[in-house]
């Protein structure tokens, strides 16, 4: 059990370092409005900073979207996994895990491939900042990859000791 405890000590460092790495995508695009501001209000030209907050936008999309999970804050099936009952709920969230984990397992792949397409055809930005489009798209994966190990993490703990590990499910279950 030593290495399943350090495994989950790993997974949850993970999932912590991109929660954190999500907020600072965020501080980032409010330097970069700032920033602009300033610039603006100095007549100065800041080429490429809507561009780069869009970067910054969807790397906190993506690595924030395994906190999310782990929190509740995804909309899941409340409306399916209310109308069923109890028994059958448990089989309805292991079928919707396991989906959601190869969708999104899927998505990481392909996503990959077009990393690897894009910094092997050098590929850059069509604004004035010319920025290598690998390196964006590279975050995106990164943030896939981590969402895809959390959606198969509470799959396997779903399946293995009967409950995901939310912490805060925001599905209402009713009382008969």
């Amino acid at each position: 059990m030593g290495v399943l405890r350090g495994l989950r000590a790993v997974l949850d460092y993970i999932y912590r370092l991109s929660e954190i790495l999500a907020a600072l995508c965020m501080i980032a695009i409010l330097a970069l409005i700032l920033l602009q501001m300033l610039a603006r209000w100095s007549s100065e030209v800041f080429p490429g900073a809507p561009e780069y907050a869009a970067y910054f936008m969807a790397a906190a999309s993506f690595l924030g979207f395994a906190a999310a999970l782990n929190r509740g804050s995804h909309i899941r099936v409340s409306l399916l996994l209310n109308a069923v009952g109890p028994g059958m709920k448990r089989y309805v969230d292991i079928w919707c895990f396991a989906v959601s984990a190869a969708v999104v397992w899927y998505f990481c792949w392909h996503a990959r491939q077009f990393v690897f397409w894009s910094w092997k055809f050098n590929d850059v930005s069509q604004a004035q900042d010319k920025t290598a489009l690998w390196i964006p798209q590279s975050v995106m994966v990164i943030g896939g990859v981590i969402l895809a190990i959390a959606l198969t993490d509470h799959l396997l703990h779903l399946i293995f000791k009967g409950e995901h590990r939310i912490q805060h499910d925001n599905v209402e279950t009713q009382e008969v």
